[in-house]
């Protein structure tokens, strides 16, 4: 029973003994009865009135209640002249603004924040309770290659390779450095934070490619440079000593003529094998930025199909076209593309031998090139270091050939990828 009923029942229990008490009065005396009339009367206004009085501010707390309840906080009360009342109006009121104020203020760090995870160019992964994939922001969706709505309420573990492997038993407060197809290198730190009482989990993810290969370049630069000097001064020296002590092939004697001419021939061929082999370091080096003009790159790839045609005749390796049925014309360096797709289809020659196939496909929307090779694959222990500077399998290689195709295409804002599966390589480039 509420406290308005209570009150009510009792105004009309007594209300209704005074009208019986006026009843009898009236039996013995009709002055005393009007008088009592008067008081009943009386009575009922100042019960109306002190009713008035003990539930308005009550009504009105029910009001500001509902109010909260609906979570609006733009209805304000007005003073109504009682001093009771108007000191309550006065503290709901107040209250109303604070709320109000806090409100707004949580809603706008809220936006902010969420604009702020939107666009950072660190990947951000938050994640639920059990490890699953809340939410992702646009750069966790690029470094992942995947859209946010096929990740979400995946758990860790079903992310893509590597980064399943290396995310799925990362630990809160934890760091790990990894690298993606031996070029992209990224870090990634498990942090938490507070929510409403909640604690929440998330990966903070740092691509470090840049950077790593800017002081990879500034360290080779400097080495290369230092050695490109010094051999270049020993073997200039070496070659005229050696085309002087050819005059005087002529003052031996003729058995001896033929072999000491021979070892000069052989001494001369070996500093300028020498010489070559430092220019083709100091070509990474000086590799100039790319002037980008719109280049059809079906006709590049046809223009280096009859470079290399006889070499592929020799190996008996067909090359399968699946190009895309418009023309793939994109902004870039021909020159240096050209050189990028040299490098490739030869690695993939002679990653084959002999008797294979490579696949050649490009797609209009998005721009991408993707060649691929039937060599046998690449080994995974192989495959993470393809990309560093004078790393290189071949008896003869000097290691520079793929980091000359990083460095362009890093310079052209090409993204790229080396994958290899199923015993074929595949050379990825989306433009």
């Amino acid at each position: 029973m509420t406290l308005r009923t209570k009150f009510i029942l009792f105004a009309v229990l007594v209300h209704g003994l005074l009208l019986a008490l006026s009843w009898f009065v009236l039996q013995q005396n009709k002055f005393l009865f009007l008088g009592m009339e008067l008081l009943i009367f009386v009575s009922a206004y100042v019960t109306f009135q002190l009713y008035r009085s003990f539930f308005k501010p009550l009504q009105l707390i029910r009001s500001g209640i509902e109010s909260i309840r609906d979570k609006d906080f733009s209805t304000k009360f007005m003073a109504v002249g009682q001093k009771d009342l108007d000191e309550l109006v006065n503290v709901y009121n107040r209250m109303i603004d604070q709320l109000r104020h806090e409100r707004v203020a949580q809603a706008e760090k809220h936006f902010l924040l969420d604009k702020l995870i939107q666009a950072s160019p660190a990947g951000i992964i938050l994640l639920g309770f059990d490890n699953q994939v809340e939410s992702i922001n646009p750069a966790a969706e690029r470094f992942l290659g995947q859209p946010a709505a096929s990740l979400a309420g995946k758990h860790v573990s079903q992310l893509p390779d590597v980064w399943a492997r290396e995310l799925r038993d990362l630990h809160t407060g934890q760091s790990v450095t990894f690298r993606i197809n031996g070029i992209w290198t990224y870090r990634c730190h498990r942090a938490h934070f507070l929510d409403r009482g909640f604690q929440h989990y998330f990966i903070l993810i740092e691509e470090l490619t840049e950077a790593i290969l800017q002081n990879e370049r500034q360290a080779y630069e400097k080495v290369i440079r230092v050695m490109s000097h010094e051999v270049n001064n020993t073997t200039g020296a070496i070659n005229s000593i050696l085309g002087s002590l050819g005059f005087y092939t002529l003052q031996l004697q003729p058995e001896d003529q033929e072999d000491f001419a021979h070892v000069l021939q052989v001494a001369t061929e070996r500093n300028t094998n020498l010489s070559r082999f430092m220019a083709n370091f100091a070509e990474v080096v000086r590799l100039p930025q790319p002037k980008k003009v719109p280049t059809d790159v079906h006709t590049l790839l046809q223009s280096l199909h009859r470079l290399l045609q006889p070499e592929l005749q020799r190996r008996n390796i067909q090359i399968q076209w699946q190009l895309a049925p418009v023309s793939l014309v994109v902004p870039l360096d021909a020159q240096q593309l050209e050189q990028v797709l040299l490098n490739v289809l030869k690695n993939a020659m002679e990653a084959i031998g002999t008797d294979g196939e490579i696949h050649v496909e490009t797609i209009n929307n998005p721009p991408q090139l993707r060649i691929t090779d039937s060599g046998g694959g690449i080994p995974a222990d192989v495959l993470g270091n393809l990309f560093t500077p004078f790393y290189t399998t071949k008896a003869n290689g000097q290691g520079i050939g793929l980091t000359l195709v990083r460095d362009i295409l890093v310079n052209h804002g090409f993204a790229f990828s080396l994958s290899s599966e199923n015993s074929h390589t595949t050379f990825h480039i989306r433009f």
